[in-house]
């Protein structure tokens, strides 16, 4: 006599395959008797109150706020860009490597320290040398630039 070829497990999966089907079945059913046919327009209307809650009547008209296009900001507002009325600075100068080029000068004002290259030099600076600058962005922050002994 010979043995059948099926084995537990796909004895197992036809099983599940079956229920999920039958499950598929009943749900399709259901869906189908609870399925309203020949509905009006106005019953499947949703209207959404001044609270954004979801209601089936429509909104009162008198409580309705008018607001007006403009008023409506999108992001945020733009940053005025900020023009300082005296570009120059004073400040010491804290730090300065003749052979390298570079150093750093301490504004006298704000207490920050700003680089300064070589190349932003007007006369010949030193350490402890009182001098006044103007402020560019450089690649990586602020410059001095127009560097002058006082």
């Amino acid at each position: 006599m010979a043995k059948s070829q099926a084995t537990y497990s796909k004895k197992e999966n036809e099983k599940k395959r079956l229920k999920k089907q039958k499950e598929k079945q009943e749900k399709k059913e259901e869906r189908q008797a609870n399925a309203k046919k020949g509905l009006s327009l106005e019953d499947m209307m949703a209207y959404v109150d001044e609270n954004g809650n979801i209601s089936s009547t429509p909104p009162d008209p008198k409580k309705m706020k008018v607001i007006n296009t403009e008023d409506i900001q999108i992001g945020i507002s733009r940053q005025e860009d900020i023009v300082d009325e005296n570009p120059v600075k004073k400040g010491t100068v804290t730090f300065f490597n003749d052979s390298k080029g570079y150093g750093f000068i301490k504004n006298t004002e704000t207490q920050d320290s700003i680089f300064v290259h070589a190349n932003g030099l007007i006369t010949q600076i030193k350490e402890g040398d009182k001098v006044t600058f103007e402020v560019e962005m450089g690649q990586k922050g602020p410059t001095a630039v127009k560097v002058s002994k006082v």
